[in-house]
């Protein structure tokens, strides 16, 4: 099939919820995709992070093939070795909490509100999350996502959300009262524009929960797994949440998506008060097992510190040829570019050349690459940014 005779399938018989780019993929191997015309992309922003080692990484792909032969799926009212073995691998990577497992980051998130909310004492049912963040689509994931356009078609949502600006802390400690059971926040805001938290901030946090008796929420969704150049974003700080929520590069390229809580919080979550069908599928197991042993045999972490070093570097350079160009943000391999106008056009331009790059809040360029990037890999990337942006 050509990409026409594929688009127009598409219009006739997929739904159109989403903005898709006029490429028709059909392989990925590492740092680069392909799609069927035979064009080579540089994929700097791999499966909206989910590609957190690259596409197709072969322990990856072993793992699932070993496990594809053996056993694909068994419910939760048995136990299998590889659930158990996940879970102890990310206690043992944190902060040795217990960990309940599903198929995405959404669907983490409603596990963390749904714990905060049985864990707390009765009477506190209100979440403070912070403006511009994401997490997730599914009712109560939206509505904490403090983005009111991303509901506006979907009143009412669900009660008993606060919002608050990101980094502030007197308006955090301002929106605490008796009747608050959690703060959900991520350590670096994705979609919001990879907005870093300060310190000073994720303590007054930790200072309020634990004033308070309400749960503090890290939506690590997109921070986890080595990206920032700790296994997970909160490890920046000197501040343990009450529990995390993982999914994307946790898979590598797998639907999986985790809650990992203290063990007293854990210990609320008792049989009947929650569950997910796939959560802790053999073959998401056996893929995220892959992901951690990778990440620490080819030293992953310390790659997206140094290569995210080489990175910001490079780009800090772009800014100083491009006007257009506000400033360079974030941590690791988890890199926005503030711009002072809108992105859209440079994302589409930079797709012509070979190179995928995301937009987000309409003027921050979202630079995610795998944690397997190569220092010439970001040169070719911001070769082919700056020759767009010469052309703009």
């Amino acid at each position: 099939m050509t990409t026409n005779d594929v688009i127009k399938m598409f219009d006739e018989y997929v739904i159109g919820n989403y903005f898709r780019l006029p490429k028709v993929i059909d392989r990925g191997q590492g740092n680069y995709i392909y799609d069927i015309d035979g064009n080579k992309i540089l994929d700097m922003f791999p499966g909206w992070a989910v590609s957190g080692i690259g596409h197709c990484h072969p322990k990856v792909v072993k793992a699932i093939q070993k496990q594809a032969q053996t056993l694909l799926h068994m419910d939760n009212t048995f136990y299998t070795e590889l659930q158990g073995n996940l879970a102890k691998l990310l206690a043992q990577r944190a902060f040795g909490g217990k960990t309940f497992f599903c198929n995405s980051g959404a669907e983490a998130n409603e596990a963390a509100l749904k714990l905060a909310r049985i864990h707390t004492p009765k009477g506190k049912y209100k979440y403070i999350t912070t403006l511009g963040s994401f997490h997730g689509r599914t009712f109560g994931a939206m509505t904490a996502t403090a983005q009111p356009k991303k509901f506006e078609n979907f009143q009412p949502v669900v009660p008993g959300f606060v919002y608050v600006p990101f980094n502030d802390i007197d308006a955090m400690e301002k929106a605490f009262d008796d009747e608050v059971a959690a703060v959900m926040i991520e350590p670096i805001q994705g979609e919001g524009g990879i907005n870093v938290a300060t310190a000073e901030y994720m303590k007054a946090i930790r200072r309020l929960c634990d004033k308070n008796q309400a749960v503090m929420i890290l939506d690590e969704v997109q921070t986890g797994m080595g990206r920032t150049g700790k296994w997970f974003g909160y490890q920046h700080y000197d501040v343990v949440p009450d529990i995390i929520t993982l999914a994307k590069a946790l898979g590598g390229g797998v639907a999986i998506g985790a809650m990992m809580a203290k063990p007293n919080v854990a210990a609320s979550l008792v049989p009947g008060t929650h569950a997910s069908t796939f959560g802790g599928n053999c073959l998401a197991c056996a893929a995220g097992i892959a992901v951690i042993e990778a990440i620490e045999e080819e030293n992953l972490i310390e790659n997206a510190i140094k290569i995210g070093q080489y990175a910001f570097d490079k780009l800090n350079n772009l800014k100083t040829k491009h006007a257009v160009i506000d400033h360079i943000r974030g941590k690791g391999l988890m890199i926005g570019i503030q711009l002072k106008s809108p992105g859209a056009q440079i994302v589409a331009k930079c797709l012509e050349k070979g190179l995928r790059i995301n937009c987000t809040q309409d003027t921050v360029l979202r630079f995610m690459p795998s944690m397997t990037v190569a220092a010439k890999q970001i040169d070719d990337a911001v070769e082919i940014l700056d020759n767009v942006l010469k052309n703009i």
